[in-house]
């Protein structure tokens, strides 16, 4: 892989986000932009600072003094620090709160499910029966899975966040690093990864229109979805129309917003041919695992994101100066919250497509992209065309065909 030119940048030894150049310049005077772009003058510092103590919602993304020549993250800027501090505070201690109520309620619901188990059970039943019951049961799995993911992760993330928010000592310039990449990442463009959303989003529309609704879905997954002895009888397309499917709109609506979030930061620094050939190699692998080592019939773009997951670990592992560290350790933090999910709801969720989609990936980027000690990203060539153009023409022929397979 070849890297990308600078066009002159004086700064070959940082990373695209980390440039001066990576955000817009600088107005006149003291000002802001907000998340969509739009720019708001300021009178003086002090009405600036006022701004920045004020944004209940994080509007402000960006700010311009007259001493930079382009705007950068407010963090950035000593004069700013109280009132960013004042501010996360707020942030942090809502946020807390509101999962602390949840954490509360989910769980009086998780009992009372129990206890309902437990009250409704023979008489004559012994009690290791009514815990195998209870273990064994669709509803607890489903109401443990919702559980984890509403509640108990949220609130676990909301307490980790206010502790390393009070932590004496915590610098808050070791946070910058962070904060300009997310920053910077959230204002690029992923064109393909939208129209991968958009074509899963097409067969979620015909699935509900099929079976008239959109909280679970029966007869397109049982038409068009991996049920397992008949792709064992020779229906292999099963295969690739399967990752076009989802379950209901908790399932579709968590895997699209994984798939913006990978998608995007896949196709920003590996660039936009791998993100189609990712997903269809992972989705493949996954199914395949699936296939092989579960009989429960399985839908979903999982094995396709786990892939992208795998690859982002790998590949930036193999391109440290790309990404900043602690940006890296969200993903492994990503792999642990999605195992713990597959462990608590192993009854649901299609733990051999994850894991063979996340296995696929990172095959993938220790193959075709070797270590790299620079701070530019890989510049593509004609092979990689082929393969992502082929890639995305296998995604919307596998949407058509799970479309076709619904009786449509």
């Amino acid at each position: 892989m070849k890297a990308d030119e600078l066009d002159g940048s004086k700064e070959l030894d940082l990373p695209v986000w980390a440039r001066n150049e990576a955000f817009p310049e600088a107005g006149n005077g003291f000002g802001w932009i907000d998340r969509r772009g739009d720019r708001h003058e300021s009178a003086s510092v002090e009405e600036l600072s006022k701004t920045i103590s004020e944004d209940r919602d994080s509007s402000v993304c960006l700010v311009w003094t007259p001493a930079s020549r382009y705007c950068q993250v407010p963090e950035e800027i000593e004069a700013f620090a109280q009132p960013i501090r004042d501010v996360r505070k707020h942030w942090i201690t809502d946020d807390l709160a509101v999962a602390r109520h949840r954490l509360k309620w989910f769980g009086i619901g998780l009992v009372l499910l129990i206890g309902w188990m437990i009250f409704h059970a023979s008489p004559e039943a012994r009690i290791i029966s009514v815990i195998k019951a209870i273990i064994s049961s669709t509803a607890v799995g489903i109401a443990l899975l919702v559980f984890l993911v509403f509640a108990f992760i949220p609130w676990y993330q909301a307490e980790k966040r206010m502790r390393e928010f009070t932590k004496p000592g915590k610098q808050a310039g070791s946070v910058i690093p962070l904060i300009r990449f997310e920053t910077w990442l959230d204002t690029q463009k992923a064109p393909v990864t939208w129209v991968i959303l958009g074509i899963i989003s097409l067969v979620f529309v015909s699935q509900a229109c099929f079976d008239g609704s959109i909280l679970a879905f029966h007869g397109s997954v049982m038409d068009a979805g991996l049920v397992k002895p008949a792709y064992r009888d020779g229906e292999y397309w099963r295969l690739l129309t399967a990752p076009m499917l989802h379950g209901g709109i908790v399932h579709f609506a968590m895997n699209g917003l994984a798939l913006l979030y990978l998608g995007k930061r896949l196709e920003v620094f590996a660039r936009w041919p791998h993100v189609p050939t990712v997903f269809v190699f992972s989705a493949l692998v996954g199914g395949e695992f699936s296939a092989r080592f579960m009989d429960a019939t399985s839908v979903g773009a999982s094995g396709g994101l786990m892939g992208w997951l795998g690859f982002l670990l790998v590949f930036e592992t193999l391109h440290t100066k790309l990404v900043p560290q602690s940006s890296r350790r969200r993903l492994i933090g990503g792999v642990v919250m999605t195992g713990l999910i597959g462990l608590v709801g192993y009854r649901l969720i299609d733990n051999a497509a994850h894991f063979g989609g996340l296995f696929a990936g990172m095959a993938y980027a220790g193959i075709v992209f070797p270590k790299s000690g620079s701070v530019m990203r890989p510049r593509i060539n004609i092979t990689d065309r082929i393969f992502g153009v082929v890639s995305l023409t296998a995604i919307l022929f596998s949407a058509i065909l799970a479309v076709f397979q619904m009786g449509y």
